[in-house]
């Protein structure tokens, strides 16, 4: 028998055994996923499609609890005010995130304590974040009306007024925009110093390096804090939860909390996981939408 016989059985059966390795290796991370998270996705898409009330068997109703969204009042409260929570939430937020990123990329003693200071508050639990807003902005004694009133201003309501609660959320999650900031100082910190000493050079102004070299730099870490900061806000539930429980009149009634009263409190599970899948939908959308759009502003330095 002669040697080039011989070599590819030997080529494939090594190849068979690193495959089978490979897969052994991933295959604890393989079984999470398909137990915990394909199974739960594929379970709620046939839920979604059947009257399931928990305590009884599910029944089939094919597309019922779509068209039922259709003459739902709080499903379309719930779809408006995450919509409004998010086109006017993840533009402040991304703003806060980029000025107090740029407030930190500086050489100065102590910088690290302020880093510290400004990343504290994205990983205090959100309970604890939501109490401590709910005593801020109470309106009979928290801490925002004394400083009106310390200015000769009215007091207002807060998270009590329907007009003011949802602006309300959006500067509660800008004081957590913690880790988007972490994420802008790694994007500045990845900035050629040359490109700022070649502009410097040239007699370019702080406003004009900022506009053409750290702006055109940071596109690909602006597009990753957009498309994740709108999953993000899409998906508010726990300080909602937690500071207003939806109202006051249903003003912070969002999505999912929405989604949350329907299935552990009506055990509505079937109508829930239609709306979960709407939920999935509407992100995948945006997700989609915002990759095409990219193209066009997002700035590669190996293109």
């Amino acid at each position: 028998m002669s040697i080039s016989s011989v070599r590819p059985g030997r080529g494939t059966s090594l190849r068979f055994r690193k495959n089978i390795e490979g897969y052994l290796f991933i295959m604890p991370w393989l079984l999470g996923f398909l137990i915990f998270t394909a199974g739960p996705m594929v379970a709620s898409l046939c839920l979604s499609f059947t009257d399931y009330r928990a305590l009884s068997p599910p029944q089939w109703v094919g597309l019922a609890n779509f068209s039922r969204m259709i003459h739902d009042r709080y499903f379309w409260i719930s779809l408006k005010n995450t919509a409004y929570y998010t086109f006017l939430g993840v533009p402040a937020f991304l703003i806060t995130a980029l000025v107090v990123a740029l407030a930190l990329n500086v050489k100065i003693h102590g910088v690290s304590i302020y880093r510290t200071i400004y990343y504290l508050p994205s990983i205090t639990p959100t309970v604890a974040t939501a109490l401590l807003w709910v005593w801020i902005f109470n309106p009979d004694f928290g801490f925002a009306n004394v400083v009106l009133e310390s200015l000769h201003l009215p007091p207002l309501g807060w998270l009590a007024d329907p007009a003011l609660a949802k602006p309300c959320f959006i500067m509660m999650g800008m004081w957590g925009t913690g880790s988007t900031m972490l994420i802008f100082l790694a994007g500045l910190q990845g900035i050629p110093q040359s490109l700022y000493e070649a502009a410097e050079i040239d007699g370019a102004s702080l406003w004009s390096r900022f506009t053409h070299i750290s702006i055109p730099m940071l596109t690909p870490t602006i597009f990753f804090n957009l498309v994740m900061g709108i999953i993000g806000t899409f998906q508010v539930f726990s300080t909602a939860y937690v500071a207003t429980g939806g109202g006051p009149v249903n003003a912070t009634l969002f999505y999912v909390l929405y989604l949350y009263r329907m299935a552990f409190e009506s055990f509505w599970m079937g109508y829930a996981s239609s709306l979960a899948w709407v939920l999935f939908v509407i992100i995948l959308i945006f997700t989609v939408i915002q990759l095409k759009l990219a193209q066009r502003w997002v700035y590669y330095e190996e293109a």
